[in-house]
């Protein structure tokens, strides 16, 4: 029997399955890109997806390393450098946050040789909320990362061989945006009369945007359910990123304590390569290798116009992220006209590496696909996991020390996620 005849519902399950697995790597990474759809066979299609992602990051071993008061006058040097020392407070805490990571898109073949689609999706976030009730809240109470991506891609294909080929290309423009709060300065056991009810919180906001592209090839053998994609995803350039400063509950209501900041950053590039085919009746084998350029977000630096000052210093967002690579394989089945599933495990290697708490995480999904005509698809994909163990610490980036605020070590951690997506064709 040929592989096409068996082919759809299995390839509906696996795009299912590579999306739920890369809900949750490294980096800023909360969905990545993905441009499944414009392979549908059907002249015009659409999709939804909605993946829910509960990592359950726990800190432990906490300890305040920068206990320094910070008490001197306003306008000193000294001024909210440490926190006060927090070590009285809890040594361990929960870290990160579950979140939503949607997707729409919709594809439309234009003749017999171009396919073309529109998506929209969230790439990149983040959100760790230990609360300030922790050892460490010098360094962080809360951080959010959000992301918004609208997307265009099109690809011109012709026969060659038993196969297409197909070049791809495509461009995409995010907005990016976020903050952090941390406790500057400790008032806990300061008279509220001696403070003015200050809490000691200060906050970054920051927003961005920018333009990106892709270009790629594929190869597909569609008797066979064969098909090898290799695409690249240009950085996108955050030149405007900008924001404001927020010390009015470290220093008081005045104007100059609320001042605005700008910087720069890029959302990393990634390649992709992606490989399937059929390799028995009803059976298919799959797999992907991904690489990600996080290693170009080390130590961010926003500033006032014209420089830092004491008054109003310039901050910095301390990463200090290395590369990703994902790597994925599995297995599809199609049981019925009706029924596909398919199993897969994948390995993400972790962007800290001393600093941060972004270390391997290994997770096993399945999924299952169910057509109950030729025109619909429903999906449910589910992956469970473990982040590896270990610890963050001070390290030397270009000659400066970053994380000497704060060390703790972390425990093999549970990350669970589930998918659901609804695809309609014609």
């Amino acid at each position: 029997m040929a592989q096409g005849g068996m082919k759809k519902g299995i390839l509906a399950v696996v795009a299912g399955m590579l999306v739920v697995s890369a809900a949750h790597a490294g980096g800023l990474e909360r969905s990545g890109y993905n441009i499944d759809l414009l392979f549908d066979p059907s002249d015009y299609a659409a999709e939804a997806t909605a993946t829910y992602v509960n990592p359950q990051r726990e800190l432990k071993n906490v300890k305040d390393t920068d206990t320094t008061t910070g008490l001197a006058p306003v306008g000193s040097p000294a001024f909210g450098s440490g926190g006060g020392n927090l070590n009285n407070r809890p040594n361990s805490v929960e870290d990160t946050e579950s979140y939503w990571a949607p997707r729409i898109g919709v594809k439309a073949a234009l003749g017999d040789s171009i396919d073309c689609m529109a998506d929209y999706s969230q790439p990149w976030g983040a959100h760790t909320n230990p609360g300030q009730n922790w050892a460490g809240a010098n360094n962080n109470i809360e951080t959010k990362v959000e992301s918004d991506n609208y997307a265009a891609t099109c690809s011109y294909k012709w026969d060659m061989g038993p196969g297409i080929v197909r070049v791809i290309g495509g461009a995409f423009y995010q907005d990016v945006g976020g903050f952090k709060e941390r406790l500057v300065q400790d008032f806990s056991g300061v008279p509220p009369i001696l403070t003015g009810g200050l809490s000691g919180v200060g906050r970054l906001d920051l927003d961005g945007d920018g333009w990106g592209w892709r270009t790629g090839v594929a190869y597909e053998i569609p008797e066979y359910a064969m098909r090898a994609s290799l695409v690249y995803n240009s950085a996108v350039d955050l030149d405007n990123l900008a924001g404001t400063i927020d010390l009015r509950d470290v220093r008081g209501p005045a104007p100059v304590n609320f001042y605005g900041v700008s910087g720069s950053a890029s959302m990393p590039d990634s390649l992709e390569l992606k490989v399937q085919s059929g390799i028995a009746p009803g059976w298919l084998a799959f797999g992907s290798v991904k690489w990600t350029d996080w290693s170009q977000l080390q130590v961010l630096e926003f500033c006032p116009a014209g420089g830092g000052s004491v008054a109003q210093p310039c901050t910095t967002l301390d990463l200090l992220y290395r590369d990703g690579w994902t790597v994925t394989g599995g297995i599809g089945h199609k049981f019925n006209d009706q029924w596909s599933g398919a199993v897969s495990v994948t390995w993400d290697r972790g962007t800290s590496h001393g600093y941060g708490s972004q270390t391997d995480t290994w997770t096993f999904g399945t999924g299952v696909s169910y057509a109950p005509t030729q025109n619909v698809e429903l999906r449910l994909a589910g992956v469970v996991g473990i982040m590896t163990s270990g610890s963050s610490g001070p390290v030397t980036f270009d000659g400066q020390v970053i994380g000497d605020d704060v060390s703790y070590d972390f425990d093999n951690d549970f990350v669970g996620a589930i998918s659901t997506s609804l695809k309609v064709k014609f």
